[in-house]
């Protein structure tokens, strides 16, 4: 166990082995799979989910832990921080971000009501209020990608020296990466909670 843990690729594919295992066992109760609708349903919103939960996760870190404290941080300790910690935590932020509205779109389409969540039943004679909070929250999450790919990334660039800016430059892209991830952390507490409260409406 000790060889599995101590290399994080081991550890996840012994996570996915796991989960696959996890999933054999509750289709068992249910004669085995039919690869249906409901099937891919349930795929896409796992994947949904664990999108989400690595993108949400970065976004709280970067706000609740790296950006309050590198202040802390002494000046000749900063570089390993830009260098080395923000770019491999920004690779991961960006494209969960992108698989979480993919997934999240498969997982609307697959269940009928991305048409109608999207335009809050504008099109459609008017929407249950479990689309219309789906609806709300599948917004917010394009806006919040839209962010980090367009605004926050390439901002982040500069601030981070990937791409040529003057110091000027950095000082500004910075502090236009920060809000952006202030208005994502903001825009990230309504979006869950309209995502998490339309499993319980109709």
């Amino acid at each position: 166990m000790g060889s599995i843990l101590q290399s994080l690729n081991r550890t996840i594919i012994a996570g996915i082995i796991l989960a696959i295992l996890v999933f054999l066992i509750m289709s068992s109760a249910n004669d085995g799979f039919t690869y249906d609708q409901n099937f891919w349903s349930t795929v896409f919103r796992y994947l949904h989910v664990l999108s989400g939960v690595m993108w949400i996760g970065l976004l709280y870190y970067f706000n609740f832990i790296q950006i309050p404290n590198m202040k802390n941080i002494p000046d000749e300790q900063k570089p390993a921080i830009g260098k080395i910690i923000a770019p491999a935590a920004l690779f991961w932020f960006r494209w969960a971000a992108l698989s979480t509205l993919i997934t999240g779109l498969f997982v609307a389409y697959l269940n009928n009501y991305v048409t109608e969540a999207l335009t809050f039943g504008l099109f459609t004679n008017g929407a249950a209020p479990k689309s219309i909070a789906i609806g709300i929250g599948m917004w917010f999450g394009i806006i919040m990608a839209y962010n980090v790919w367009m605004i926050i990334w390439p901002n982040q660039k500069k601030a981070l020296g990937i791409v040529e800016a003057t110091v000027d430059e950095k000082a500004k892209s910075a502090r236009t990466a920060m809000l952006f991830s202030r208005i994502n952390t903001l825009l990230s507490i309504p979006m869950l909670l309209a995502m998490v409260s339309a499993q319980n409406l109709y």
